[in-house]
């Protein structure tokens, strides 16, 4: 990676992933999945390739928070679950990663950020008519491979496991806080696992991390405002503003 390319960032296009690290902290203490409109920020200022290995330690930044807000709140046998499955993803995500240049980066995330969008879509008008999941212990052990391996891929190629592990988990009935602690380490322990992965397809090095530093700040802050919102947020037309973007980043990515 040519990491020069990252300090050829205007004064613009700073204060644009400065937004979208304040949205990481936001979405990793409120909103849960809301950082897909970081991660179209970030591939859009910075080559799409280089951008996911930035924004890894900025989420990294924003997981620790997190963990340190919800920490009691975790359930350790879904992750327990969860974790094989999304370790497979990850590997066929790296895989992905050997051979992909800017140009099909740029088009997965764009892709994947739309596919994202669909998803919550369908989620919600799921419950807007009350339909609930059944079956039985296989069917539930099933979803959580399909589940994991699917963000365990997402993550790995693009930083988007958001939207697919909060399906998951809503879909497990799980409530916010329980939600909040469990998406917290969940994301915290899949993260940290993939630093040698992107570190070895050579995503992060030490130029890339002095820009992480500088963006780290502001996750902070938006950690704090969401921490203080999660109890007052309008939850629905949030979600709303975020497939909104989540939707205009990805058709800027493959239109671009």
């Amino acid at each position: 990676m040519d990491t020069m390319t990252l300090w050829g960032v205007g004064g613009w296009g700073f204060a644009a992933l400065a937004l979208a690290a304040l949205l990481v902290g936001f979405s990793k203490t409120a909103v849960s999945g809301a950082n897909t409109v970081s991660l179209a920020i970030f591939a859009a200022v910075l080559p799409a390739r280089a951008s996911t290995g930035i924004l890894l330690p900025v989420l990294i930044a924003g997981d620790v928070l997190a963990v340190l807000t919800y920490r009691r709140h975790a359930h350790w046998p879904t992750l327990w679950r969860l974790f094989p499955a999304v370790g497979a993803g990850v590997a066929v995500g790296t895989v992905f990663l050997l051979w992909a240049d800017d140009a099909v980066m740029r088009t997965a995330i764009g892709a994947i950020l739309l596919f994202m969008a669909g998803v919550t879509l369908w989620r919600r008008r799921r419950a807007r008519k009350g339909e609930e999941e059944t079956g039985d212990a296989g069917s539930g052990r099933a979803k959580a491979r399909s589940y994991g391996v699917l963000g365990g891929f997402t993550t790995m190629v693009a930083n988007a496991g958001g939207p697919v592990m909060s399906m998951y988990l809503l879909s497990a009935g799980f409530r916010k806080l329980g939600f909040l602690g469990t998406s917290a380490f969940f994301f915290l322990i899949v993260n940290v696992a993939k630093l040698p992965f992107s570190a070895g397809l050579g995503l992060i090095d030490g130029r890339s991390l002095f820009l992480d530093a500088a963006l780290a700040v502001f996750v902070v802050p938006g950690a704090l405002l969401g921490r203080w919102a999660v109890r007052w947020i309008d939850q629905v037309l949030f979600e709303r503003l975020v497939i909104a973007a989540t939707v205009l980043g990805g058709l800027q990515l493959l239109l671009r």
